[in-house]
């Protein structure tokens, strides 16, 4: 079948210009798409022509035949404010509200996100969720459902690959996942058909105003939906679960107790996920009560991934059979970067968490080990975020009581486990990191590496048999590394390697 909006799009931006703002993951693929449409592109940056990421990018743009305008440095936004560029995709970090792109609009631009376009011409049924924490895994979670049930699928947004420049491929009876950030869903004005809201905690407040305009964006995920689209919330949450009132759509709710997943009263007209009295996840809807598969039997590990397969199977519900679901609950062994068992070694099991970028998270995968009896030692150590700590300390003492700590948020992490240490005995191993001591750069790229192995070098002098090595941040990878994935990667090299 032909997807006519992406034809009618086709058509209407072909020999036209387009200002592409930041050259990062998503946007270039995008670039290469529309350069392959006959779109006059130019693309926007802050870093400098000689940064090795530009060069990079221009070799393999000039080696693919893709030929386009550049704007970079300190003054890269000036000509987006004098020239006229018919659409403008603005990198999702980057505010409607600036004055370059108030000054676009105003010049006629249409403004836009690799992102959003992309869901606005996608022809299958869209499935999205975003949240503080369990992003990732939910989103995860339903592509494997789906796929475990026949569907063609295709992952995207924060994970996976950008998918606009694949849009031609997929079909409308596909299903399309995708993991949404706040800055993703920031200003957007698209909705998914079925949007999932996993919970919120404070986060990336180093970027946005405020709490409320945090929430405000992840709001976005459902708030342009039509009356046939579902959006699924979490209960416990009082955030999330105040959202049903501005929901156009049906809502469905989850929590690990039946009562709270239930909390809105009792209409037959409601959808609920739950654990039972017996440990089974259960759906209870209009028509009749479902048992899934028991917690037990779920192999990848704590109670807020448990929570993460009730977001899923209501997400799922009416499109993936019980038998499914029970087969990728007792065989899907998790997502990479969360908990991830990296080896054994003389008796210590090592597990990288570098996914564990807010305290919250680091939390969530100290009360997964402490549910499994496990005691050893924490790497740990990254960039604030301007989150909430509490609680952090007690978490990280029921299970590891050995510290390393390798980051700019060390102060944050060493107050808080002073502060709720209550007496427990815990010893900290600081590894000092100076400013401007980056990966990136290859002038402190060794000082980076030799510091990360004095971590895990430390680490295994530490633990004994039996016990588990963790590395869980606490904090974003960009004080030190490129990404969580990089900082993740790197600390399985260096394992691998012990």
């Amino acid at each position: 079948m032909v997807n006519n909006m992406l034809k009618d799009f086709k058509d209407s931006i072909a020999g036209k210009r387009a200002a592409v703002i930041g050259v990062g993951i998503s946007n270039r693929p995008l670039i290469k798409w529309l350069h392959g449409l006959n779109v006059k592109v130019t693309a926007f940056d802050r870093l400098p022509e000689d940064d090795p990421s530009i060069v990079k990018t221009k070799r393999e743009f000039e080696s693919e035949g893709i030929d386009i305008e550049w704007s970079l440095g300190s003054d890269y936004l000036d000509s987006l404010m004098n020239e006229p560029f018919e659409y403008v995709f603005k990198t999702p970090k980057m505010r409607y509200t600036e004055p370059p792109l108030i000054a676009a609009r105003n010049n006629g631009s249409i403004l836009t996100t690799e992102m959003e376009l992309f869901m606005n011409l996608c022809p299958a049924r869209i499935f999205a969720v975003t949240g503080s924490d369990g992003k990732t895994t939910t989103t995860t979670l339903i592509s494997e459902l789906l796929k475990a049930q026949g569907y063609n699928v295709h992952v995207g947004g924060n994970i996976g690959t950008p998918l606009l420049d694949r849009i031609e491929q997929i079909r409308e009876d596909d299903m399309v996942v995708l993991e949404l950030s706040s800055f993703q869903l920031l200003d957007s004005v698209t909705s998914a058909d079925v949007a999932v809201v996993t919970n919120i905690t404070p986060n990336h407040l180093d970027f946005h105003k405020d709490y409320d305009e945090y929430i405000d964006s992840k709001k976005n995920i459902f708030k342009y939906q039509a009356p046939t689209g579902r959006l699924v919330i979490n209960s416990a949450c009082d955030i999330t679960y105040r959202m049903k009132d501005e929901a156009r759509a049906s809502v469905s709710f989850f929590a690990l107790d039946e009562a709270v997943a239930g909390r809105s009263g009792n209409s037959k007209l409601k959808t609920i996920g739950f654990v039972d009295d017996e440990g089974f996840l259960t759906i209870d809807s209009p028509d009749g009560r479902v048992r899934l598969v028991n917690e037990k039997d779920i192999m990848i590990p704590g109670k807020h991934n448990v929570e993460n397969y009730l977001a899923a199977a209501l997400a799922v519900n009416g499109y993936v059979t019980g038998d499914s679901f029970a087969h990728v609950a007792k065989t899907f062994n998790g997502v990479p970067h969360r908990i991830e068992l990296v080896r054994e070694l003389d008796g210590v099991r090592y597990y990288n968490s570098s996914i564990d970028t807010s305290p919250n998270r680091t939390m969530n995968t100290m009360n997964a080990l402490a549910g499994r009896g496990e005691r050893g030692v924490l790497i740990t150590g990254g960039a604030d975020k301007k989150c909430d700590y509490t609680g952090l300390g007690n978490a990280i003492l029921n299970v590891c009581d050995r510290i390393i700590i390798y980051g700019s948020n060390a102060d944050f992490i060493k107050n808080i486990l002073e502060n709720e240490a209550s007496g427990r005995h815990y010893e900290i191993y600081e590894i000092e990191s100076a400013d401007g001591e980056v990966w990136e750069f290859e002038n402190t790229r060794e000082a980076v590496e030799n510091k990360y192995k004095e971590a895990v070098s430390k680490a295994r002098s530490l633990a004994r048999e039996g016990e588990i090595v963790i590395m869980s941040s606490v904090g974003t990878s960009y004080d030190h590394f490129r990404h969580f994935e990089h900082r993740g990667d790197l600390f399985k090299e260096i394992v691998n390697a012990l």
